[in-house]
């Protein structure tokens, strides 16, 4: 089985998200203070050179590309107690004339590639015909999302990116406007 031109071409994309992944991560890992955070980078880290390599598989030779990326599990810490008060966030000041990058803007930089990224492996997912490579994107999906919750809590555990919980009336009004069905 051959790739089809719209295979190829999300697999050409998003290989090349991946350089562009690691090599953010390599100067991120020299960069971070953090040992939390450096942890986080260092465990994610192969497993995006992994996703790497197993797309560069599938371009070189589909037929034998097997696809299996190594997805790990969700690891969760501080939202499994219950977020009960509402903070704002640290402001930001944004850095003009960057020659080294804060923690923050480490794990920003590094959610949002994730968030995007995980946005084209669902697109993708859906699309393509070769279903060793639509369970590999389904996957990576799956790695991003995971990922970027653990770099999600970070930053929520220091203050960097909003909880903000809806209060009852908000959410007694969105409730207000829709009724279960039952199943027959």
């Amino acid at each position: 089985m051959k790739l089809t031109i719209c295979e190829l071409s999300y697999l050409n994309e998003l290989i090349t998200s991946c350089v562009n992944t690691i090599t953010c991560m390599s100067l991120f890992k020299n960069q971070v203070t953090d040992e939390e955070l450096k942890s986080l980078l260092n465990t994610h880290f192969p497993i995006h050179i992994e996703d790497y390599n197993r797309k560069v598989e599938f371009v070189k030779d589909v037929s034998t590309a097997t696809g299996k990326l190594n997805v790990p599990q969700l690891n969760t810490s501080i939202f499994s107690e219950d977020v009960n008060e509402t903070k704002s966030a640290t402001p930001i000041t944004v850095n003009t004339n960057v020659t080294t990058l804060t923690d923050r803007e480490i794990a920003l930089s590094y959610f949002l590639t994730l968030k995007r990224a995980g946005k084209e492996y669902a697109i993708s997912s859906m699309e393509v015909t070769n279903p060793n490579l639509r369970q590999f994107l389904k996957d990576a999906y799956t790695m991003s999302c995971n990922h970027s919750y653990e770099i999600y809590e970070w930053m929520a555990k220091h203050n960097y990116y909003p909880i903000i919980v809806s209060t009852g009336e908000q959410t007694g009004s969105i409730a207000s406007i829709y009724n279960t069905i039952p199943l027959n």
